[in-house]
């Protein structure tokens, strides 16, 4: 007799996947800490995702730290940690060519992307970003559609592998510090799956709206009941949804509502001398204005003979500091490409934010109390599936990046 047609799969970054049999969306929701689903779900502002939590599956796992967007949505494309693929900030010190550098050029890939590999097996996938910095990392080597809503009227089918997205979507190009950049995404991906119906899409929004409003406020509910409604236009397609989130969100201010920030590079000058140590932020991207460079995660590079153990006990008793760790500590506990973080790694506590120095730190575009993140305490996010999930382990530590995993293994 012959054999049972087998199912067809992939593997990428030593993980196989069944290729999808039903669309499947994977939204990375920027900024995303739990509450904000249940302070939405309580007061009924979110009536899909109720319905989905009943009839799916609502899980929380563990995004990557540093708790930043680089790092996380590209550990979401490749199923993998930063250790395999390599991008480990949105910022970094390029030690080869003594500059400080954004971490989004392609180049510093380290691994492929799922989202190539599905291309690569002949389905048809979709990309759309939120903002312009993770398109091309999102896109590396992948056939199809791929655009942000920041340069969403500077598309070409050469690049982008689409044209006329302000025509297909009936909206202007909205502004970066808005939440429209977000709804933006959530609109295209409804209008191409209405349209073109792509086997795979993976949306990804930006954290403007987390990063001034707090869970269960006006203006996060307003976002979230936004959200909701496209949500369930893709449901209504048929769509198999996976929803988590690159990372959470805290207020990191002190009790007068204040910035609560420790300054590391004024630290380390302090102790050593100006300039001698160089504190990288690895939160560091072009759109500052809403968290002024200030997260949770700093990476200290020091020159040749350092007594890395004795700064290391010594900072660590300063108070807001969660962890003080050396290099292969840190590549070792949160999974990091060892030759891209520095000689010491320090976490800062939920409500403390880590700077350089005070004067290099521009807070006067925050208008709201400072929200956060980058460190351990963002580190739990939603994992939802608006499908069962038979014969998943209840024992399994999950992770952001085990999305497309539940998505296509379990989910369909």
């Amino acid at each position: 007799m012959p054999n049972a047609e087998p199912t067809a799969t992939l593997t990428v970054n030593a993980r196989t996947y069944k290729l999808p049999t039903a669309p499947t969306v994977v939204v990375c929701v920027d900024g995303c800490e739990p509450d904000y689903l249940a302070q939405a779900v309580a007061t009924g502002k979110m009536p899909w995702l109720k319905q989905a939590l009943a009839l799916g599956q609502g899980l929380v796992a563990d995004c990557v730290v540093p708790s930043f967007t680089n790092p996380n949505n590209l550990s979401i494309v490749t199923g993998a940690p930063p250790s395999v693929h390599g991008i480990c900030g949105n910022y970094l010190y390029d030690m080869a060519t003594n500059t400080e550098v954004m971490m989004n050029d392609p180049k510093w890939l380290r691994a492929p992307t799922l989202l190539a590999a599905l291309a690569d097996a002949g389905k048809t996938v979709a990309v759309i970003t939120a903002k312009d910095k993770l398109r091309r990392l999102l896109g590396h080597k992948m056939r199809g559609i791929c655009f942000s809503s920041e340069k969403a009227d500077q598309v070409t089918l050469e690049e982008n592998g689409i044209t006329d997205v302000l025509g297909l979507v009936g909206k202007p190009v909205p502004s970066v510090y808005s939440a429209d950049l977000s709804e933006f995404v959530f609109a295209a991906g409804v209008k191409l799956m209405e349209t073109r119906r792509p086997d795979v899409m993976y949306l990804s929004t930006t954290d403007y709206v987390q990063h001034k409003h707090a869970p269960g406020t006006d203006g996060a509910n307003r976002f979230y009941t936004m959200m909701d409604g496209y949500l369930a236009q893709l449901d209504a397609m048929g769509c198999v949804i996976a929803l988590t989130a690159d990372h959470g969100m805290n207020a990191k201010v002190a009790m007068d509502g204040m910035p609560d920030v420790i300054y590391l590079q004024d630290w380390f000058d302090a102790q050593l001398g100006t300039g001698v140590a160089r504190v990288i932020l690895p939160i560091t991207d072009p759109y500052v204005v809403h968290h002024g460079a200030l997260g949770s995660f700093a990476t200290v590079y020091l020159p040749a003979g350092s007594d890395v153990a004795g700064l290391c006990a010594t900072l660590a008793q300063r108070q807001g500091m969660e962890a003080v760790l050396t290099r292969e500590q840190a590549a070792e506990r949160f999974e990091l490409p060892a030759d891209r973080i520095g000689d010491i790694v320090c976490v800062s506590e939920r409500f403390t934010v880590i700077g350089t120095s005070a004067s290099r730190h521009d807070l006067s575009g925050l208008d709201a109390p400072l929200r956060s993140h980058g460190g351990i305490s963002e580190q739990r996010v939603p994992l939802i599936i608006n499908r069962k999930l038979p014969g998943l382990d209840a024992n399994r530590r999950l992770r952001n990046f085990d999305a497309f995993d539940l998505a296509l293994n379990y989910a369909q």
